[in-house]
């Protein structure tokens, strides 16, 4: 892992591992997000802020797992963890003490955690939280903003990525993600236009009588990685009040952005939380926190409870050790010093931009940037949307970003991680101005 950062010229051991995977899933691959065509690059190895593929090159990792590895890779104090965990197993029927652990960390740092259950996926937080908030109105339909991701579930897969000829006009209309999506779905869900209180109090309004939640996340990265306005989140916490509406914050990604995460950060105080990702220390987790009253909804203690849930790996040690471990090591001044090096990212990544002359910007907070490939106020979904031509240039600059040793997500989207330091972010600017001086 010593070895310089270097321009990739071929991949031939990923080649070879790809036509190996073609043979046993369909297209070669087993997650959406991780297909590139002709194939993608098979990573070996990790440590701290670097990766290393099947053939021995290494990268700076900004992707980190989709934001998950805020502590980079194999985090000492992690690995000593699910080291003594593996010598007492790896998972039971039974609950462990490790559960309790993780979850008085997490309930600890957030004042509106009062109670908090653990899942697997951040998909399947998002899903619970749905269920409660149905559970504890009685309602059905679910508003969320147009271009915003909140994992694979159909109801909130809705109007996720819609093109201009699908999304209606002036107002946003529900539009299916998938082949096969039943119509009902559609009839469940409202769309609202995201950081647009006169237009979402309209369509909020005509829904009301069967209006279980609104779900929202303050930093959508699929959008644009913008924030919500403190205009447009006193408006939903207000209405959703009004109306004895369940406010559902959608923090799995951007859990990341300080002590107390998102929602704290933006001055916004949910009903219900949903999140994941940096609280499993790099395994696979879940979890939803909030009320008291409405997680009620999942006790079995008096009875069936109103929301059943169960899962074979749910609160598994593995994850839990690992997680608390993790969290631990993100005290307050952590979050202090990722939140500077993002501000000398953004503003690095900027004056590449200006140095290449080409029009562009650049949108985050925290640990976290956005690449975008155009001019303009960004607000929305829709002044964030990227168009075929754009998309096109975007994946040219990640892979041209992947030729100068720097891995970004598909979406040109960057999570720092505590190995780094001011001369990774150096590592990142030089390669985005040499990328950016190669596109079209």
């Amino acid at each position: 892992m010593n070895q310089p950062l270097s321009k990739i010229a071929s991949h031939p051991q990923s080649a070879r591992a790809y036509e190996r995977a073609r043979a046993v899933m369909p297209g070669g691959n087993t997650r959406s997000t991780a297909y590139e065509s002709p194939h993608p690059v098979y990573l070996a190895a990790g440590s701290g802020p670097f990766v290393r593929d099947l053939d021995g090159r290494r990268y700076l990792d900004l992707q980190n797992n989709f934001t998950t590895l805020i502590h980079g890779h194999c985090h000492p104090a992690t690995v000593a963890a699910l080291q003594r965990q593996l010598a007492f197993g790896t998972c039971f029927s039974n609950p462990t003490l490790a559960e309790i652990e993780l979850a008085e960390v997490i309930c600890a740092r957030v004042p509106h955690f009062e109670h908090l259950r653990f899942a697997n996926t951040g998909t399947e937080a998002v899903m619970l939280a749905i269920k409660a908030a149905r559970a504890v109105t009685g309602r059905s339909k679910i508003a969320k903003c147009e271009g915003a991701y909140h994992g694979g579930y159909d109801l909130v897969e809705v109007s996720l990525d819609p093109t201009p000829e699908t999304w209606g006009e002036p107002l946003p209309r529900p539009v299916a993600l998938n082949g096969g999506t039943p119509p009902s779905v559609l009839k469940e869900a409202v769309v609202l236009p995201f950081n647009d209180v006169a237009a979402s109090e309209t369509l909020l309004s005509r829904a009301l009588p069967d209006l279980a939640a609104v779900l929202i996340d303050p930093l959508p990265s699929r959008m644009g990685l913008i924030p919500a306005t403190a205009d447009y989140l006193e408006f939903l916490r207000a209405f959703t009040r009004r109306h004895s509406i369940v406010l559902i914050a959608d923090e799995v990604l951007n859990f990341r952005m300080g002590y107390r995460g998102a929602a704290a950060e933006l001055g916004l105080e949910p009903d219900l939380t949903a999140f994941g990702k940096i609280i499993g220390g790099g395994l696979p987790i879940g979890a939803i926190a909030g009320r008291r009253e409405i997680m009620a909804v999942f006790d079995p203690s008096k009875g069936k409870p109103a929301v059943a849930h169960a899962g074979t790996f749910t609160a598994n040690p593995l994850s839990m050790v690992a997680g608390a471990a993790a969290m631990a090591a993100l005290t307050p001044a952590a979050f202090e010093r990722l939140a500077a090096l993002g501000d000398l990212a953004r503003g690095g990544l900027r004056r590449a931009f200006a140095s290449a002359g080409l029009a562009g910007q650049v949108t985050g907070r925290g640990s976290l940037f956005l690449l975008h490939l155009k001019s303009g106020r960004l607000e929305n979904y829709r002044t964030a949307y990227r168009d075929p031509a754009e998309r096109a240039r975007l994946a040219a600059l990640v892979r041209g970003l992947r030729d100068q040793g720097i891995l970004l997500s598909p979406i040109g989207l960057g999570a720092l991680s505590t190995p780094m330091d001011e001369s990774h972010v150096a590592l990142l600017v030089e390669a985005a101005e040499q990328a950016l001086r190669q596109l079209d």
